[in-house]
């Protein structure tokens, strides 16, 4: 198994940082995945694009009160009215512009856990971090030897690519990577981004919102003194922040006017959690059997861990909502979940999108890990916010324990060189780039996290990998 040296890494990782204050562990060998593993990610990968297509079908046919299904009739307004509850009215009319159909965004990236039963999907990301890290680890790795998954430069090059696609006409399209001051953490890696692909000659520059100015119903910036006109704009934050972005009618402005192309586009059903609480809804089964094929269906079944969305709306007398049991009945109201033993509290609410906590796994409440009061409050304050705010309910899928070597962390008196074989938890992070309408398997980032944490993201004492494919 070819290994990275200890200071090989770290001074690779000193000499570049990609995170904006962020350390984690290290380790010698990159995450091995088997052949098979590799080949179900490339028809994840497949799935999840098709999956996107559904939706955006199902949303705007939803939104304009059209029949969901060719053969018998399934009206279902209340699927447009949960994506827009809380946006503001301009943001649904983009979404709906006839200019955005068949927009989607250029980069998926599942989250998918190691469990007993094999992956469980716990949420599909359509603006993902860890483009860069992920290149760059995938570069750092490769050079001790071993088949790094997506090669060498594949990160990069498919990135782009995914961004070029967004706008048609070939050439050498400048492409500005807007990142906004709440989504600053990931600066560094989009500026490394940048200037690797500016070394083999693309016209890729990273961006504050505030560098960006209108100029005859375009955008540009200012490149050394000179105006530079921008073609493509990778939005490198979330539809909630536009408020925040001084530049943000410009750029608007100047796509409706087809100066600029934006990407992911300005479609908040493509960002929300709740889509995948929609595959799971029991009324929407028939829609789905006919979107989408029957292996994208059954996989997504398999991958999908149920899923609610927290809906206070009164019911009639006798009805029960379609929710877990709690004592062995059936939820007439989610508040019932607080009454919960801490059994039955294997369960995740987290916030659908479009707010501040909605990323960073900063919403995510699990009730086994949590306190009754705790778990109680998150359950009310789900409850409350459903109007402007949707929350989603999920099953726990727990992870496995599996074991890889990681240097010893930095302690007085210990050798930070040696190599310990650790146990842990694993959360895999495949990246995809649409091009030609086929999602590219590029590289995956594994999150190599303590057994004791319930909740799988980057933190200190977490290993961040890139993926290698074993025989």
């Amino acid at each position: 198994m070819p290994e990275l040296a200890y200071e090989t890494l770290r001074s690779a990782l000193a000499a570049q940082p990609l995170f904006e204050a962020k350390t984690w562990r290290l380790s010698p060998a990159a995450w091995p995945l088997s052949r098979e593993q590799v080949e179900e990610l490339e028809a994840i990968g497949a799935a999840c694009l098709e999956f996107h297509l559904a939706l955006e079908n199902l949303y705007l046919r939803s939104a304009a009160g059209k029949n969901l299904l060719r053969n018998k009739p399934l009206l279902a307004p209340w699927v447009a009215d949960y994506f827009d509850r809380g946006k503001p009215s301009w943001l649904v009319e983009r979404a709906r512009d006839p200019r955005n159909r068949g927009i989607f965004p250029p980069a998926l990236r599942p989250d998918l856990l190691f469990t007993d039963d094999g992956f469980a999907m716990t949420e599909l990301d359509s603006l993902p971090g860890g483009i860069g890290l992920t290149a760059f680890l995938n570069r750092l790795y490769a050079a001790e030897g071993g088949r790094i998954l997506g090669a060498e430069d594949a990160m990069l090059l498919n990135f782009h690519a995914s961004l070029v696609a967004l706008k048609p006409g070939g050439g050498n399209p400048l492409i500005a990577l807007v990142v906004s001051e709440e989504a600053g953490t990931y600066r560094p890696e989009m500026q490394w981004l940048a200037r690797e692909l500016q070394a083999r000659g693309r016209r890729v520059f990273c961006l504050r919102p505030d560098e960006i100015f209108p100029l005859g119903g375009a955008v540009y910036f200012d490149a050394e003194g000179n105006p530079e006109k921008i073609d493509i704009i990778y939005r490198f934050f979330e539809l909630f922040d536009l408020a925040n972005i001084p530049a943000a009618d410009f750029i608007l402005d100047a796509w409706a006017a087809g100066e600029v192309a934006v990407g992911p586009p300005i479609r908040h059903f493509q960002e929300e959690k709740l889509a995948l609480a929609l595959f799971q809804h029991h009324r929407l089964q028939d829609y789905w059997s006919e979107a989408l094929s029957a292996r994208t269906a059954k996989r997504l079944r398999a991958l999908i861990p149920p899923s609610w969305i927290v809906d206070p709306t009164p019911l009639p007398p006798g009805a029960v909502l379609d929710g877990p049991r709690i004592g062995g009945r059936a939820l007439v109201d989610w508040r019932d979940l607080g009454g919960a033993s801490q059994k039955e509290r294997d369960l995740i609410i987290k916030i659908s999108g479009f707010h501040e906590t909605a990323w960073g796994a900063r919403s995510v409440l699990l009730g086994s890990d949590s306190s009754r009061e705790e778990w109680t409050e998150g359950v009310n304050r789900a409850v409350e916010m459903a109007p402007t705010h949707p929350h989603i309910l999920q099953t726990y899928q727990k992870p496995r324990r599996l074991e890889h070597p990681v240097y010893r962390p930095d302690s007085p008196g210990e050798d930070a060189a040696a190599v310990v074989e650790a146990q842990g938890r694993v959360r895999l992070c495949p990246y995809y780039f649409v091009v030609d309408g086929q999602a590219r398997l590029s590289g995956a980032l594994a999150t190599f996290c303590p057994p004791d944490k319930k909740i799988i993201h980057g933190m200190q004492d977490a290993a961040l990998l890139p993926c290698r494919v074993v025989d």
